[in-house]
């Protein structure tokens, strides 16, 4: 497999993962219908992403083979609704999307992320109910929360902010509160949190400025600031500002000099 993959802009990221799927519906029958219904049938990444995620939040529960279908549909119809109300959730997406295929090697196409990785589909959820809590939605946006929380491990609050070009390795685990910020071309790794320190109100959470990087098992707590670019190694544990660009370690976030 070659790298060409990691040269592919927005403006071809579809077609291609339409043709991949094309040729992956070929060579493997019994998946055929699987790559129809997710990717090949429709006319635009927006609609595809409504389909996955549809899928993922409907309620199984529920009635029977007619009742289900019913649902998704209106699931499929609702999620391309949110969507054109807000055209930057697509956006974000997809650059999500592309953030995926540059930055993780394991990956071998264009569309297994939207197909099967949850931390990208648990993200994309998230969009979407961040629209609807500012929307007059909450109802709707605490079930799409609770629905992540149950099917992916990952409780991100409505209220957060999150910019695009986010790459979520792994996600079980990861926690981000009501008034955390997360900026654009961040990466989070698992068992992640991004916590208050018990205040009951008011701007309670850590802010992640662009660039920055989570490891695993890190733990952020407070209205503090990680800067630009900033590094916060595996399992550290941080209550106060980062600068930017610095590299914080231990269970005591240490933050590392430049001959460190």
């Amino acid at each position: 497999m070659t790298d060409y993959k990691r040269e592919i802009d927005l403006a071809t990221l579809w077609p291609t993962v339409v043709a991949e799927a094309e040729a992956a519906a070929r060579a493997f029958p019994m998946l055929a219908d699987f790559y129809r219904r997710n990717i090949i049938q429709h006319d635009g990444f927006a609609g595809a992403l409504a389909f996955v995620l549809a899928e993922k939040l409907l309620d199984r529960d529920a009635g029977g083979a007619a009742e289900q279908a019913e649902q998704l549909k209106q699931w499929r119809k609702y999620l391309a609704a949110q969507m054109a109300l807000d055209p930057a959730i697509e956006a974000a997406a997809m650059r999500d999307l592309l953030c995926q295929l540059q930055s993780n090697a394991s990956i071998k196409d264009h569309y297994t992320p939207l197909l099967h990785f949850a931390s990208y589909q648990a993200l994309q959820c998230h969009r979407i109910a961040h629209h609807c809590w500012h929307s007059g939605q909450r109802a709707m946006a605490s079930y799409i929360q609770g629905r992540v929380v149950s099917l992916f491990g990952v409780d991100i609050h409505p209220g957060a902010k999150v910019g695009s070009g986010i790459f979520i390795d792994h996600a079980v685990g990861v926690v981000v509160g009501e008034t955390a910020v997360i900026e654009d071309n961040v990466t989070l790794f698992q068992n992640v949190t991004l916590g208050g320190t018990g205040k009951g109100s008011g701007d309670r959470h850590p802010k992640l400025r662009e660039g920055s990087f989570v490891g695993s098992g890190a733990v952020i707590f407070g209205n503090i600031e990680i800067g630009a670019g900033a590094k916060v190694a595996g399992g550290a544990v941080v209550i106060n500002d980062i600068p930017a660009g610095t590299t914080v370690v231990g269970p005591k976030g240490r933050v590392l000099n430049n001959r460190d």
